[in-house]
């Protein structure tokens, strides 16, 4: 076996099922999961019809590059909701569909990461699992930047060592940040696109939380934008994943997409030729319809804004806890051990949130995810109040 895989380390859910092992939550109060991060509200009844209508498709092989009309519609909407110059993100070249961020981040790292000399793939602390295991199985190793309240949970790029730039060959950036909703600004955006150019290495931003923001007048920027501002229409260096889980609450369609410098996505769609991911052709056909309607995501981003209205202040009450830039992640602080806060919530309250330290690596005798929790705001409002409301008794008494 692929010896790698003894790096890997277990995922956040597998700790938190052997920190629970012995919890019995009372039976009197109905549990309520603000764990995970998947999606709760309703499907687009739209995009469900255009998948029944095409089930047809099923007799008919995908091709890895997919529809050329799915390409165009992820073009289009990029190009719209970042203000991009009209055709310089290409359908054809600049944008490589994927069954989900999850499954393109990981076969991106297996492609881009050159192993026969030293690989460092860079990445933020606390971080979504998929960056470190990705970069282990390509034989790169990972290289933690801390992210916390001193810096606003965004990377202190200055602070790293020339010699890690030195070895970089992915620097992953997560804007807005899972977990912590935090957005990395267009001059730091700059900063990081000045040292790729230096340092030769691919800015990989993984931005599938951008379309869940407070402010409909000011939505997150991404690293696209940037180089649109900056006159860098080849895009070079730069590639962002988005999906449609979180924007459209989708997650089971597992559709997604690659886009930025065509000289790296046409290796990486030669790696996928072998890789074997294409996306079933009912599938594209739904998410071209899921691209080309902002109507059900503007109706998603009202319903976290009223959960977060609503649930935020009653946890001022007992946490040191902010509204996010965006996502539908809290990251409060805790008066006491994440672990312990993350048990003894579950056995008294059976409400179950996670760990921080379980989404971060110690380095240094340091881990940036040690006493915060990650509470997902995907259940009914009325479910997020009662949890809300469960975490501020618990924490009284």
């Amino acid at each position: 076996m692929n010896p790698n895989l003894s790096r890997l380390h277990p995922y956040p859910f597998e700790k938190l099922a052997k920190l629970k092992a012995d919890v019995v939550p009372p039976e009197h109060l109905a549990a309520i999961s603000l764990g995970i991060g998947e999606p709760k509200h309703p499907s687009p009844e739209f995009v469900k019809q255009v998948i029944a209508d095409n089930l047809d498709k099923l007799a008919n092989y995908p091709t890895t590059g997919g529809l050329p009309e799915l390409r165009q519609a992820i073009a289009d909407w990029a190009t719209r909701r970042f203000r991009l110059k009209p055709g310089t993100l290409k359908a054809d070249g600049n944008v490589v569909p994927v069954n989900g961020t999850r499954e393109g981040i990981f076969s991106f790292v297996q492609a881009a990461v050159d192993n026969s000399r030293p690989a460092t793939v860079v990445s933020p602390n606390p971080f979504y699992q998929i960056y470190e295991g990705a970069a282990f199985l390509a034989g790169a190793t990972p290289h933690y930047l801390p992210c916390d309240a001193g810096n606003g949970f965004i990377p202190d790029f200055e602070a790293v060592p020339e010699q890690v730039w030195k070895d970089c060959q992915i620097l992953f950036l997560c804007s807005p940040g899972n977990p912590s909703g935090a957005i990395i600004p267009r001059d730091t955006l700059k900063r990081v696109i000045e040292l790729a150019d230096k340092h030769d290495f691919i800015i990989a931003s993984d931005e599938c939380y951008s379309e869940l923001y407070p402010d409909e007048a000011n939505p997150p920027e991404g690293l696209l934008q940037t180089c649109a501002a900056l006159g860098r229409d080849d895009y070079a260096r730069c590639v962002v994943f988005h999906s449609l889980s979180k924007r459209s609450n989708l997650p089971g369609l597992r559709s997604g997409f690659v886009a930025g410098d065509a000289r790296i996505l046409r290796e990486y769609l030669r790696y996928r030729t072998y890789h074997g991911c294409a996306m079933p052709i009912h599938n594209q056909l739904a998410s071209i319809a899921a691209w080309q309607d902002e109507d059900h995501v503007k109706e998603n981003r009202a319903a976290y804004r009223a959960k977060f209205e609503a649930v935020v202040p009653i946890l001022q009450q007992v946490m040191a806890v902010d509204f996010p830039g965006a996502g539908f992640y809290l990251w409060p602080e805790t008066p006491m051990s994440d672990e312990t806060f993350a048990r003894d919530l579950s056995a008294q309250q059976n409400v179950h949130v996670l760990p921080g330290r379980y989404l971060s690596r110690t380095n240094d005798g340091y881990n940036p995810g040690e006493n915060r929790v990650r509470m997902a705001l995907v259940a009914p409002l009325e479910e997020c109040v009662e949890a809300a409301e469960r975490i501020v008794r618990f924490l009284q008494q």
